[in-house]
């Protein structure tokens, strides 16, 4: 019978020594889980910060891009003369016939005939080109007008006048300024 107890007593200390051990380890597994998931809450701020870092700075980039092109776009557009071929580049939306809005852009590409209005809000410029058959068209721009996307300046040409009304009817060429 002592061996029975003996036995027995083993046993529930050995059931009791298992039980402190699961206990312990379940401990143990909760302490790594809280510290896991304080790390990972704070790695997941810190990464959340980041992101949040990342997409203001790429927003900044962005904007200082777009300021830069627009300030490119600006001096370009007070640059442009009487006597400069140059091609617009527009922006039109346009409609389908389900009323879908959509986008493209035309260049209209041909020589500055004059320049109106110097440097205020209302400034235009007129550009003439000549389309197919020979027949000249004109369209005239204002400088503040947001469709437009892009301005190239392709040729310079020497001209004594403000206005070029007369190359509507002229037939000669007129000099290009040399680049140096």
């Amino acid at each position: 019978m002592t061996e029975e107890k003996n036995v027995l007593t083993d046993e529930c200390l050995e059931g009791e020594t298992i039980k402190n051990q699961e206990t312990e380890s379940s401990e143990q597994i909760n302490q790594i889980e809280d510290n896991n998931s304080k790390t990972t809450d704070s790695s997941t701020d810190d990464l959340e910060q980041e992101i949040e870092n990342e997409g203001q700075n790429e927003k900044i980039e962005e904007i200082s891009i777009e300021a830069q092109k627009e300030q490119e776009k600006k001096e370009i557009l007070s640059r442009i003369s009487p006597g400069m071929v140059v091609k617009v580049y527009q922006k039109i939306i346009e409609t389908d016939p389900k009323g879908n809005p959509k986008e493209r852009v035309q260049v209209f590409e041909g020589m500055v005939i004059a320049r109106k209005g110097g440097f205020e809000a209302g400034a235009t410029f007129m550009v003439r080109k000549m389309a197919a058959g020979h027949v000249g068209v004109e369209k005239i721009f204002p400088i503040d007008l947001p469709t437009i996307l892009k301005v190239e300046i392709l040729k310079e040409h020497k001209i004594r006048r403000s206005k070029l009304y007369f190359l509507r009817n002229f037939r000669r060429k007129l000099k290009e300024i040399k680049k140096k």
